[in-house]
């Protein structure tokens, strides 16, 4: 009885906001083999080599991180500053950790950004990743290039699944509000052409709100920290909306979680799945694809 009226409860706030996706439009065919960072596992992360090697390995998305830059251009980077994990500055030396931040790439324009290499550096969690020179590039060149490499390769041209990386507490330190982080994202991704192609993602529920109410035909991706341990109903009415895909921490995937999803029709897409036998287990228990380091696995499927 409980669980019906939580199942209830779900489906009456999906009603009163008028955002019921069909579960019809989502293909239960096609497991979604999503690319972490393109593939952190193998190449550097958020590179156009990473987004290749993940193309090489038959991903349907590509997963990946925006920042914005002092001159307004929008770029890949996990962080808004150089992690001393992978940067090396101009001059060939290592960043140390304690003074990572103060390499803000929100202070910097992006021809100073393309100074840094971050792709050398031997990544001392994923041994196995391929060394060589990178830069952070632009969204646009990624979206050229993969295009290019798919007709090159005969391959199909994936999804793009981009994080807005934002938080309250550093706005306009390291990046902009999440108004104008969306409005310049948007405007990279229609001029392109790609919306279709795109899913926008993030931990801020204030970037995938100002998005739905811009362009509501956006896909989107509620990220949901292995540490948050609120209920998935109370997470659906604080975001506002239901959006494309629920993207939970793989740890906090359940059965009950699984089917809440189904049952609204969501797409549930946990993160950061390096093993094969999570990957199957997940798969098994009804989810509709994983984000991985490491798309090598996605063939043992």
């Amino acid at each position: 009885m409980k669980k019906l009226a939580y199942i209830f409860l779900l489906l009456s706030f999906a009603c009163m906001t008028n955002k019921v996706p069909h579960s019809s439009q989502f293909s239960e065919t096609v497991f979604d083999k999503q690319g972490h960072r393109g593939s952190r596992g193998l190449m550097p992360e958020n590179t156009i080599a990473a987004m290749y090697k993940a193309i090489d390995l038959g991903v349907t998305t590509l997963e990946m991180d925006a920042s914005i830059t002092k001159d307004q251009q929008v770029f890949l980077s996990h962080e808004p500053f150089f992690n001393h994990e992978i940067s090396l500055q101009p001059n060939g030396e290592p960043i140390e950790e304690a003074q990572e931040k103060s390499f803000n790439m929100y202070q910097m324009d992006y021809a100073q950004v393309i100074k840094y290499d971050v792709g050398l550096k031997p990544h001392p969690r994923f041994p196995e990743q391929f060394k060589k020179a990178a830069v952070k590039p632009l969204l646009s060149q990624v979206f050229d290039s993969v295009i290019a490499y798919c007709a090159l390769t005969g391959k199909p041209v994936p999804q793009f699944n981009i994080e807005t990386k934002t938080l309250a507490k550093t706005d306009n330190l390291f990046h902009p509000k999440p108004e104008a982080f969306v409005d310049l994202l948007m405007a990279v991704i229609y001029s392109k052409n790609m919306a279709p192609k795109v899913i926008i993602q993030s931990f801020d529920i204030r970037t995938l709100q100002y998005l739905h109410q811009k362009d509501p035909t956006i896909k989107t991706a509620l990220l949901i920290e292995d540490f948050d341990k609120k209920p998935f109903a109370l997470q659906l009415k604080d975001l506002g909306f239901i959006p494309s895909i629920y993207s939970p921490a793989h740890q906090l995937v359940t059965a009950l979680l699984v089917k809440q999803c189904r049952d609204i029709g969501i797409q549930i897409i946990p993160w950061t799945v390096n093993d094969i036998s999570t990957i199957k287990a997940l798969k098994k228990m009804g989810v509709h694809g994983v984000i991985s380091d490491y798309p090598n696995l996605f063939s043992q499927l």
